[in-house]
């Protein structure tokens, strides 16, 4: 009786309920394909404006999960979500799921809280560059490559050519100076809250119930269970996502189909994120 009468009151009169804007990072970072967006800031600034422009919404809540990727990418959507929090005076409450490693725990550490799972994997924060040496095989096959340059160390660390240790310090030197920001930015994130252990920044990563432990997470939940435990069971999760393209829809000019050429680089581009999931064992 007392809700139907509820009902018939005026908007204005109604108590509303507490509005949560949730965004997902999910996927390796800054791996965008013609046919695969990827997780860029180019395709999660609008997503995070959308977000953080819910007015009336107490925080907003990011869910990770991502293997890692670029470091500029990770650093650009870290910077975003920092600055659009100061400006609308919102705080972020990260939540991680399979895994929150090297740049997607990069962009984690912009949030004012953490929250893991006990399997989660977190860390990583470290630098990586791979790749392969072709060397004895273009010998072994009698190929031919002629490269030319304009500068001498314009092809360095080309892998048909043998490895040269200058370039691989100057590879390395390079690695140590975005380390170095990385430690920074997560010891100006986190504070007092990070224990000294030794390995804290060797690129080791942890199970979620150990990171908290090591400081790199503040506690273990998930994203509907804490939200509504602190703002209210009847606390709704607002998922905000990128537009999504119409399928049927006609291109505009100048816009054709997807160009199959692209199609190798789409494999690659696959393989590549799959080996990045693959270093903790998903």
């Amino acid at each position: 009786m007392i809700d139907s009468l509820r009902s018939l009151l005026p908007a204005r009169w109604k108590k509303s309920k507490p509005v949560i804007p949730v965004v997902r990072v999910s996927g390796a970072i800054g791996m965008a394909t013609p046919l695969r967006p990827g997780v860029t800031i180019g395709t999660m600034a609008p997503v995070l404006e959308k977000a953080f422009s819910v007015k009336k919404a107490p925080a907003v809540a990011i869910v990770i999960n991502s293997p890692g990727g670029s470091p500029v990418q990770s650093h650009l959507i870290y910077k975003r979500i920092r600055a659009l929090s100061e400006e609308k005076q919102k705080p972020v409450l990260i939540f991680v799921e399979d895994v929150c490693a090297s740049g997607g725990y990069m962009i984690a550490v912009a949030g004012d809280e953490i929250h893991v799972d006990e399997h989660s994997i977190v860390g990583s924060i470290g630098v990586v560059s791979q790749g392969f040496g072709f060397v004895g095989l273009i010998d072994k096959l009698g190929i031919d490559r002629r490269v030319y340059t304009s500068g001498d160390r314009k092809a360095i660390l080309d892998p048909f050519r043998p490895e040269r240790q200058e370039d691989v310090d100057h590879l390395l030197h390079l690695q140590e100076e975005v380390h170095a920001e990385f430690r920074d930015l997560v010891k100006g994130r986190r504070g007092d809250l990070l224990t000294d252990a030794e390995d804290l920044f060797s690129g080791l990563f942890w199970t979620g119930r150990t990171a908290v432990g090591l400081g790199l997470a503040d506690q273990i939940g998930d994203v509907r269970s804490v939200l509504k435990a602190r703002y209210g069971a009847d606390t709704i999760l607002k998922v905000i996502s990128a537009p999504r393209a119409m399928p049927f829809r006609r291109p505009p000019a100048g816009v054709g189909l997807p160009d199959f050429r692209s199609m190798p680089e789409e494999a690659l581009s696959a393989l590549e994120e799959r080996s990045l999931w693959s270093r903790y064992g998903l």
